[in-house]
């Protein structure tokens, strides 16, 4: 299954958002992609650094455009995984979301933020309360924001909900989430996609890593829109130790019982005193 991972502009212009939001997709379906991924806040506008206060936000432009972007994922025949933030009813902040529009253009799923950052929780967002997982082509996904690829226990969370790729949308500028992120893909032996903004590329670039950890493909790291292409391939004989032997063999490690079957009862264990 090949995917194209985003590194839009994200801009406090929810109009502007979408006309570089649309083209990419463009690009994504011409370059044979069956599903195109964006980053955090991108047909909204970012909390913090594009948008001031929420009271800024046209929302029912951002719905229009939301629409419209839908109605192009249909005809395109696309699924698309798109930041923004969602509004929720007054006096509540808004959730830090990502729309899984299908490529019929229906919306196939929400998956809000669940670990805002500090600064996010307190200020800004409502979190969210449980993960995503939809299918397309015979491979599953799942979702993840920003710093969330701080916090190992959600990968290993969608391991053991049977996804294949973790969609990892970001606004951020910090080059240790890529360090994070292939350790995921490492540890848990599954595809990671990376999308970031354009204007955080230079320390983060889109990118999309291997469920051995290897970066597959990585965008321009120079400040501009970009747009990078990766396969997803079970049979790829790279990823044979990953998907074959590392993952079925860990699942079965984590149970724990092939070592408590194995425990010895034997005094020289027992004194850690000794050499």
């Amino acid at each position: 299954m090949r995917i194209a991972i985003a590194q839009s502009r994200v801009d406090r212009d929810v109009r502007a958002n979408s006309r570089e939001i649309r083209g990419q997709m463009c690009r994504a379906a011409a370059g044979g992609a069956r599903l195109v991924q964006f980053p955090e806040g991108a047909a909204s506008g970012y909390a913090k650094s594009e948008i001031t206060a929420w009271d800024e936000v046209d929302w029912p432009a951002l719905r229009e455009e939301l629409e419209e972007t839908a109605a192009l994922a249909g005809s395109l025949g696309l699924w698309v995984v798109l930041g923004s933030a969602h509004p929720l009813t007054a006096p509540h902040r808004p959730h830090n979301s990502l729309y899984v529009i299908s490529d019929t253009g229906a919306l196939a799923g929400r998956y809000d933020k669940r670990r805002c950052s500090h600064t996010e929780i307190t200020g800004w967002y409502s979190p969210g309360a449980a993960p995503l997982t939809f299918a397309v082509d015979g491979f599953t996904f799942g979702c993840a924001i920003c710093i969330e690829t701080v916090f190992p226990e959600l990968f290993a969370e969608y391991e053991a909900l049977g996804v294949d790729a973790v969609l990892v949308s970001a606004y951020a500028p910090h080059p240790a989430f890529s360090t994070l992120a292939r350790g995921h893909a490492a540890a848990t032996c599954l595809w990671i996609g990376l999308a970031n903004a354009a204007q955080c590329s230079r320390e983060l670039p889109a990118s999309l890593i291997g469920p051995d950890g290897a970066v597959l493909a990585e965008a321009a790291g120079d400040g501009e829109p970009d747009l990078v292409f990766g396969m997803l391939d079970r049979d790829d004989p790279a990823f044979a130790i990953a998907l074959e032997k590392a993952r079925p063999w860990r699942r079965t490690a984590r149970l724990g019982e092939i070592y408590e079957e194995r425990r010895v009862d034997d005094p020289r264990s027992r004194d850690r005193a000794g050499f």
